[in-house]
């Protein structure tokens, strides 16, 4: 089973940048697809991102298009989020999971989840 870790979350200005990382341990996380999602307060847990086990087809949200670029090192077993042009909106802890990457979907494939890394985006 894996264990993911994210970090890289904090306090950021509207139109600012934050690099999320997901280090992962366990199990060979190239042989897996992972997406990030997203949990704002009072709302369900979101899925923003997922990438292939290559690296070679990634989805978004409509929401983050054009904005966030998710992309992964195998050899670290890491995967990174890269956050531009913040939006308010985009507040919420962020979570790194296995994922099913299928087609436009970016689904979890299980209810496992770390502890997440918090994003707030303020001015």
């Amino acid at each position: 089973q894996f264990e993911f870790v994210e970090s890289g979350g904090g306090l950021v200005q509207p139109g600012g940048s934050l690099r999320l990382s997901c280090a992962a341990t366990g199990w060979r996380l190239s042989d897996y697809e992972i997406g990030w999602f997203r949990q704002a307060p009072g709302k369900e847990r979101e899925g923003v991102s997922c990438i292939s086990t290559g690296g070679d087809h990634r989805n978004y949200a409509d929401a983050v298009k054009g904005r966030f670029t998710i992309t992964r090192e195998n050899a670290k077993a890491t995967v990174y989020l890269q956050m531009n042009e913040l939006k308010p909106e985009d507040t919420a802890v962020y979570y790194c999971a296995t994922a099913d990457c299928d087609g436009t979907n970016i689904l979890p494939w299980d209810d496992d989840w770390g502890q997440g890394t918090q994003v707030i985006v303020s001015s």
